[in-house]
């Protein structure tokens, strides 16, 4: 029983971080879905989701103003959910230069959304939040593959800017986008990407679904062009630019969010998960979504069976040891935290997998027990308007 338990968990942890992603990239090699793209101007309503950002919508609307698009194309709504703390005031200042603020009273980020989306009137929606700053030919890049009838939808690339202090977190971070960013790419090719970020998308105008709340709209919203049937597709060249959470509890708390908020959106999205409809893209959707999210489960069974296997060889001491000393770096990454030793990626990345990971567990319990995350309060750095790429 303890052998099948080690091998099943270690088969579910290798096909998780090595097969899933060596399928996809044999995939996007051999199995390419060109698009059409060229460079057209459909009419485009920019939603900008806030609650409480004044430290950072003034940066963010001198950002849209300063973009490229051509400015009779491009309509600028931004949807304040409830703020009180002066965002809408702020967001006033604009309105001689097109800016229309919605006042909504706090309901929730998709509910704002579907609210502002009603009264939108571009044929494309690009979604953005508050404190993501565009590149300036960014709508553009996401304008361009509309220009194939097949594709219902594009998710822009999320790039974190560069800072002098790093946290602990902030090596393993930026791996993890990177990696994240080269499957998109592959996925795209290949047919679609499994969704896309808040910081940067665009869907057709007639495809938006309503989405509910509880859920994280992002993945909600641009899975729901495949639902119906067309492609979702990523441009890397739309490029937003963010920070990356003022400290490590910060990010953990918001990793919760989103992985408990992101494993609902699964739920309510699983007849994507049919592959006799949708073929690979449901493998895609389960690995990624799912299993990534899950592997945390099999992770514990091997931590856990490793040691008790220890007089059966070689094999099984050196798989103890090494899980040993991966979680003893974790662990000195996470308690030194920003110190000089604390930053080097020996420490730095087995924390961020430590922790990615245990917010994953907290996500999953919150899911079972039936726990929902509507509505939240950010905790977000000070945003420059410094587009410093990675």
């Amino acid at each position: 029983m303890r052998l099948l338990l080690f091998w099943g968990a270690l088969a579910l942890v290798l096909y998780t971080y090595l097969l899933f992603p060596l399928l996809v990239l044999l995939r996007g090699l051999i199995w390419r879905q060109r698009y059409h793209s060229a460079p057209i101007t459909p009419t485009v309503s920019l939603i900008i989701a806030a609650y409480n950002e004044a430290h950072s919508i003034r940066a963010k609307l001198e950002n849209v103003l300063a973009m490229t698009y051509p400015r009779e194309r491009l309509e600028v709504l931004v949807a304040s959910d409830g703020s009180n703390d002066g965002t809408n005031e702020i967001v006033q200042e604009y309105a001689d230069r097109g800016i229309r603020l919605l006042a909504l009273p706090r309901q929730g980020k998709a509910a704002a959304l579907n609210t502002t989306v009603a009264i939108a009137t571009g044929d494309i929606l690009v979604f953005s939040d508050a404190n993501s700053m565009y590149a300036p030919d960014a709508i553009q890049a996401l304008a361009r593959p509309f220009a194939d009838p097949t594709v219902g939808g594009v998710a822009g690339n999320q790039c974190y800017i560069k800072q002098k202090h790093k946290r602990v977190t902030n090596a393993g971070e930026h791996s993890y986008w990177d990696f994240d960013r080269k499957l998109k790419e592959l996925q795209s090719e290949s047919g679609n990407a499994i969704s896309a970020t808040g910081a940067i998308y665009a869907i057709r105008r007639s495809l938006f679904q309503p989405a509910p709340a509880g859920v994280t709209d992002d993945f909600t919203i641009s899975t729901g062009v495949i639902a119906q049937g067309y492609r979702l597709v990523f441009a890397p060249d739309a490029i937003a630019y963010e920070e990356v959470a003022a400290s490590s509890k910060t990010e953990f708390g918001r990793k919760v969010r989103v992985m408990t908020r992101g494993l609902r959106a699964v739920v309510w999205r699983r007849e994507l998960l049919n592959p006799f409809r949708y073929g690979f893209y449901a493998l895609q959707l389960f690995s990624h979504k799912v299993l990534r999210r899950l592997v945390v489960l099999p992770l514990l069974v091997l931590l856990l069976v490793s040691p008790l296997l220890w007089s059966m060889g070689p094999f099984y001491q050196l798989a103890t040891l090494a899980q040993a000393a991966f979680y003893g770096c974790g662990a000195v990454g996470t308690w030194l935290g920003d110190s000089r030793v604390g930053k080097q990626k020996i420490f730095a990345l087995p924390a961020f997998f430590c922790m990615v990971n245990a917010a994953a567990l907290l996500a999953t319990i919150n899911l079972v027990r039936g726990h929902r995350i509507e509505r939240w309060e950010p905790q977000r750095p000070n945003v420059r308007p410094n587009t410093t790429a990675l």
